[in-house]
């Protein structure tokens, strides 16, 4: 790793360098919290969580080579070089943004309510086209996993796609201090964490954090179909680069044709260079069109063709949790349980209901929604009768809202509500799903990742 010498990583991280005689001149292999995952000239970083204290594990680490140890007490005899710190969680951050420094890649920081991970699958797609790219792994959005996707960079990395996620003020300031973005994309402002930020316009505020340190010569990406994203009108002296489905952004789609779970087809327009493209869009959904818009975006602003993008987009992978489409020999199980909230699910609806056969959409509790979250939850269940669900299941204590709300508009349009159900929790849910469920269904399956949903999403597959 590029210049990740012991003694410039305690210099980035402000820490006090201990080791017998002089520090070694030898650059780290990697940099792991993870102990396991701890090799040869690795740097651990020992971290405090709530079940295991990663100091424990020092001494296995330095018998397996490691290069030193960033730490917040030292071992009783360390066997190796140990960088002493106060906290080790904030000086993995400086040692990110350190190493954020030694590169010369262009990055990609992706922020919004929804669609991060999928807009993330989208944009490093298309920009493998032409650069060898790296992307963000698993759920690691936060202040902990960017500086560790950071770390994890080779040093020949062209391009570089994060998801930054946040439900506190601050944290994308922070975030955008490591990442250090070349390109911002905002996929949307809807009304996820209100319990921490208030309100729209407070999540608007929070997420526009991630401009504080966009670089001078960098670009903003924003769905210009977005109410409170199109507000945003100029951004260190420059217009963002808008996509939508209007004609009046930059990137926009036209004669778009649903596949159903297939995906669907589009022509995508950059009206300012004057072309246009067909692209195969795989995966289901017409939020999936968004998120081809906002690849196309940045493959445009680092200089890809055309034909480069679509054939980025129709390359384009499913995520397991993510509108993930399963189909197995009785039934298609639409897996997006990894997270939830009202315009996800809401968009996770409309999904089902392309599929053939009777839809049967299996709901949990959406969590961090604030004083709004009854109100919210009922919204959902009542979104389900209205567009004609076959069959809603709604689990968990705040869904009991989402079951009154499809009972409610059930009974607004007189249709009967005996495909209306509810479970208390996760358990009863799973000893009684089978029962409701036919040949030939498709299933979603959605919730908050708190409620442990895979546990369904295992069960039917």
């Amino acid at each position: 790793m590029k210049n990740m010498t012991l003694t410039n990583i305690a210099q980035a991280c402000g820490g006090r360098l201990i080791c017998p005689g002089e520090p070694p001149a030898a650059e780290a292999a990697g940099v792991v919290i993870d102990s396991r995952k701890a090799g040869k000239d690795f740097l651990f970083i020992a971290t405090k969580g709530e079940r295991v204290d990663g100091h424990r594990f020092i001494p296995e680490v330095f018998a397996g080579g490691a290069l030193g140890v960033v730490c917040e007490r030292l071992p009783e005899q360390p066997a190796g070089p140990c960088i002493l710190v106060e906290d080790s969680f904030e000086a993995l951050k400086r040692i990110g943004e350190f190493y954020r420094r030694q590169l010369s890649v262009k990055v990609v920081g992706i922020t919004g309510s929804v669609g991060k991970t999928s807009t993330k699958e989208f944009v490093a797609s298309v920009l493998s086209q032409k650069y060898r790219v790296h992307k963000t792994l698993g759920n690691y959005n936060n202040e902990i996993g960017v500086p560790l996707t950071v770390l994890s960079m080779p040093e020949d990395t062209e391009g570089a796609v994060l998801e930054m996620g946040i439900n506190h003020f601050g944290e994308m300031h922070n975030l955008s201090r490591i990442a250090r973005p070349d390109i911002c994309i905002m996929t949307n402002i809807g009304q996820c964490h209100l319990e921490f930020l208030g309100s729209r316009e407070g999540i608007l505020k929070a997420k526009s954090e991630i401009f504080d340190f966009m670089g001078e010569d960098g670009a903003v990406c924003v769905n210009g179909d977005d109410d409170m994203l199109s507000t945003i009108k100029e951004v260190k002296g420059k217009p963002p680069v808008t996509f939508g489905l209007s004609s009046s952004c930059r990137i926009y789609a036209a004669d778009i044709a649903g596949r159903g779970l297939l995906g669907s087809e589009a022509v995508i327009h950059d009206r300012k260079a004057g072309i246009s493209f067909n692209a195969k869009i795989p995966l289901p959904g017409g939020h999936m069109v968004y998120n081809a818009l906002a690849a196309t975006a940045a493959g445009r602003l680092l200089g890809l063709t055309p034909e480069e993008i679509s054939k980025g987009i129709a390359a384009v992978e499913g995520v397991s949790g993510r509108s993930h489409i399963i189909e197995l020999a009785d039934k298609v199980v639409i897996d997006d349980c990894y997270n939830a909230n009202p315009v996800s699910m809401e968009a996770a609806l409309d999904l089902l209901l392309q599929a053939d056969g009777r839809t049967v959409a299996v709901l949990g509790d959406m969590f961090e929604l604030g004083k709004e979250e009854a109100k919210l939850h009922e919204r959902v269940g009542g979104y389900a009768v209205e567009k004609g669900v076959d069959c809603l299941i709604c689990t968990g204590k705040l869904s009991r809202h989402m079951y009154e709300g499809a009972l409610k508009a059930a009974e607004a349009v007189k249709k009967p509500a005996d495909g209306i159900h509810y479970f208390p929790d996760r358990e009863s849910l799973l000893e009684g799903l089978a029962a409701l469920l036919l040949p030939g269904d498709a299933i979603l399956v959605k919730a908050s990742h708190g409620m442990g949903f895979e546990k369904v999403v295992e069960q039917l597959t």
